[in-house]
């Protein structure tokens, strides 16, 4: 629904959030958990507008919301987003549309709002909620072409993939917010050629470029989610890295799905896009001609022609040699994908599981047809068969220690204000000896 939140007209009076460039002007508004860096602060929520963080806590001690919204915002401050992401998408639309006034250039309580700011620059984030379950799906047909031509080329399609959202269980426990960094994992693999495996580091870690979903209420057990009210049950959009271990994945994964190679980390955007921010920005999801059509229990009232996201995705990469400096690697939409969130979740749901505030579901690999628009190493490099060149001229088959990967999102729409994600980003360091 496009309401007075959605206006291109709009400005804040934050400037920061006018310039054009800012992925957090006042018609995106997403939600954090943040305190000033260094400090023992507690943690309370919070939202990016421009380069500044609104301050929730201290907003509602300034009284400017009203007796309705401040029970929302209060919820929205605390050091967990779960509670206020159980609340459902009316109170999370009253609360944006009070954010929304409050934060526009003519807006009367400027004056008790301002010292409520803090500048991003010198903020850490927590992860925005508690994660109890955490799935990551598998919805990029390029992707799995990529995969399948090279490791069974007589064969690259899952025969499966155009039925259902395929995905596996993954690890919560080790889901961290963007900013961490983390040793090289150390598993079992067989090298090539090789009789026996072998334990060590790994020898061919990878990133993935995913998006990913925080749900919302939830649902009890045994009760499905309908398609048609599936968005309902998702709070927002944020970005994800499925950190994966190639060589690890290649020996462990057989017959079942992946287990050591990725669950040592997976990291998250700081901030979480609602879905009500990405409204302009919908598409329909992608079927190609020939592909089957969904079962009804997979297609909502529409045919699912809102139900995509157009973002445009990327990956960057600082090595030890680059100074600083951020190397392009790749550019991808996620457009392209064959299965949507509200899918993914009608799914996931459909035998009875139950979802709780706070679920975390990822959209796996996002990758394109095209030239530099696949979402991980792995296809890019042909699983290291044909290194990547970067522009400070140094090549990648894998990531190597010191390597910092930075994954990006916009939204950006003619008749819009283009919004963004922020970064997530994490940083590979050398493998950790072994425990005597």
């Amino acid at each position: 629904m496009i309401d007075s939140t959605h206006d291109p007209a709009r400005r804040s009076w934050v400037a920061s959030a006018n310039d054009g460039h800012s992925d957090f002007p006042v018609q995106n508004l997403p939600h954090g958990v943040f305190r000033r860096r260094g400090s023992r602060e507690a943690w309370r929520g919070g939202v990016a507008i421009g380069d500044q963080v609104l301050d929730l806590a201290a907003a509602c001690r300034a009284g400017v919301f009203d007796a309705e919204v401040l029970p929302l915002a209060t919820l929205a401050a605390a050091a967990s987003l779960n509670d206020y992401m159980a609340l459902g998408r009316p109170s999370w639309r009253r609360l944006r549309q009070a954010l929304s006034a409050l934060l526009s250039e003519d807006a009367p309580q400027r004056a008790r709002l301002e010292p409520c700011l803090l500048p991003q620059a010198e903020v850490e984030h927590a992860l925005p909620a508690r994660i109890g379950d955490y799935t990551d799906f598998f919805t990029s047909r390029d992707h799995m072409l990529n995969m399948g031509r090279m490791f069974q080329p007589d064969r690259p399609e899952l025969p499966n993939f155009f039925w259902l959202p395929i995905a596996y269980h993954g690890r919560a426990s080790t889901v961290e917010v963007s900013g961490a960094s983390f040793p090289r994992p150390w598993g079992q693999r067989r090298p090539p050629d090789a009789a026996e495996p072998v334990f060590g580091p790994s020898a061919a870690l990878d990133y993935e470029l995913e998006l990913c979903a925080w749900v919302g209420p939830g649902n009890r057990r045994g009760e499905p989610v309908p398609i048609d009210q599936a968005e309902d049950h998702l709070f927002g959009i944020g970005l994800l890295n499925d950190w994966s271990a190639r060589d690890l994945q290649g020996w462990e994964a057989q017959p079942l799905g992946p287990f050591l190679a990725k669950n040592f980390l997976s990291t998250v955007s700081p901030w979480i896009v609602t879905l009500d921010a990405l409204t302009p920005f919908r598409a329909p999801v992608r079927r190609d001609a020939g592909d089957p059509p969904w079962l009804p229990y997979l297609r909502s009232a529409d045919g699912n022609a809102q139900g995509a996201l157009d973002l445009q995705l990327s990956v960057q990469l600082q090595t030890a040699r680059s100074e600083g400096r951020s190397l392009p690697v790749s550019r991808t939409y996620s457009r392209l994908g064959h299965w949507g969130f509200a899918q993914m979740l009608a799914h996931h749901t459909s035998n009875g599981c139950a979802l709780a505030p706070g679920d975390l579901l990822g959209s796996g690999t996002q990758s394109g047809p095209g030239p530099r628009e696949q979402g991980c190493l792995m296809e890019l490099t042909r699983a290291g068969r044909e290194p990547l060149a970067l522009d400070n001229g140094e090549t990648r088959r894998m990531l190597e220690d010191g390597d910092t990967v930075i994954l990006r999102g916009r939204a950006e729409r003619p008749g819009a204000v283009g919004i963004g994600f922020g970064e997530c980003r994490g940083t590979v360091l050398p493998a950790t000896a072994w425990p005597a």
